[in-house]
């Protein structure tokens, strides 16, 4: 079975995407902006930014049946490598004690040059 999650981002359609993805235990959670509402939130500020991807994570998932505790994998993809610092810090308040395996990379740009963070998640459910 295939289920398919919604954040409401504008994008999800014009893309062709979900927020994520489950197929049995397995559960992938596509790259994420920090958007509320169809806007950019924490406007220059990488840290509130980060906290919004997350937060849109952690919704995606547990409307897989999932949860942050299950996360495997996460990836951090950022315009600014200098905000790594601030970025991982959000990362930790998240992740402290889950520990997923992760990457930090800097990428050019992003489809809204406002956004300065974007995080994937990969989740296995037990």
């Amino acid at each position: 079975m295939r289920q398919l999650i919604s954040s409401g981002s504008p994008y999800e359609p014009k893309v062709g995407i979900s927020r994520a993805v489950r197929v049995g235990s397995i559960i992938a959670v596509s790259g994420t902006a920090p958007l509320q509402d169809g806007k950019t939130v924490g406007k220059g500020d990488a840290a509130a930014q980060a906290k919004r991807c997350l937060e849109i994570i952690k919704e995606a998932l547990e409307r897989a049946g999932s949860s942050l505790d299950q996360v495997v994998r996460t990836r951090t993809l950022l315009t600014r490598i200098e905000d790594w610092q601030a970025v991982a810090a959000v990362h930790g308040d998240y992740f402290g004690s889950i520990r997923p395996a992760n990457t930090i990379m800097q990428v050019t740009r992003f489809i809204d040059p406002e956004w300065l963070v974007e995080f994937e998640a990969d989740a296995v459910v037990e």
